[in-house]
């Protein structure tokens, strides 16, 4: 995907943060028994994960983690093993764990899901209400699935959508950009990068 036009405004009211599945712990990405396939450039996207984190909390912004877990025995797993991916995510696995540059505050909300979508039977939707959210920005992996099927259920619980497109990562590149495609086909304005949200930021006051 080329750099994303963007038609202003990018954000609008309160946003909220949503750092999705970045996880892998301290385990090196070839030493992981997560069976799932992932583009290049996660170490470049984490230095900006991790700017755009503490931009966020020092402008007020509310940070929300994600977390995909799945008992041992994979018995919450449901149909997600019937298409490419292999067991992943798995409860007491290191490489489960969120990457040690992402680690939440304990006054942040740090949320469990057992499917891709960051909404399915999660208490998602009850903190975005408590934060008055209207846009959400999104951010983690992987672009074709997890972040994919957030965005769908965003836009169809009506919040303003927000991909960073530098601060995502796919199974593949063609898998990504396709994602992103289906993603601006939904909201025109969805596709932004971060030195885009960077801009929005610098523009808000700092939180007291």
């Amino acid at each position: 995907m080329g750099t994303p036009l963007l038609t202003p405004p990018a954000v609008v009211g309160n946003a909220v943060l949503l750092v999705v599945d970045i996880q892998g712990g301290e385990v090196p990405d070839d030493e992981s028994r997560s069976e799932i396939a992932q583009m290049g450039g996660r170490r470049e996207r984490a230095a900006r994960v991790e700017r755009l984190i503490d931009a966020c909390r020092g402008h007020g912004v509310p940070v929300v983690f994600v977390q995909e877990v799945h008992k041992p025995g994979l018995v919450d797993i449901g149909r997600e093993l019937d298409g490419a991916e292999g067991p992943h995510c798995v409860e007491g696995w290191p490489e489960t764990e969120l990457a040690p540059w992402v680690r939440p505050r304990p006054d942040e909300f740090l949320i469990r899901k057992r499917r891709y979508s960051a909404f399915f039977g999660t208490e998602l939707e009850i903190v975005l209400k408590a934060y008055k959210a209207e846009t959400v920005l999104l951010i983690g992996g992987l672009t074709d699935v997890c972040i994919h099927y957030t965005a769908v259920d965003a836009h169809q619980h009506d919040y303003r959508v927000r991909v960073l497109t530098d601060c995502v990562g796919g199974s593949s590149r063609e898998a990504h950009d396709a994602a992103l495609r289906a993603v601006e086909y939904l909201q025109r304005d969805a596709l932004v990068t971060s030195a885009q949200v960077f801009d929005w930021l610098a523009a808000k006051k700092p939180a007291a």
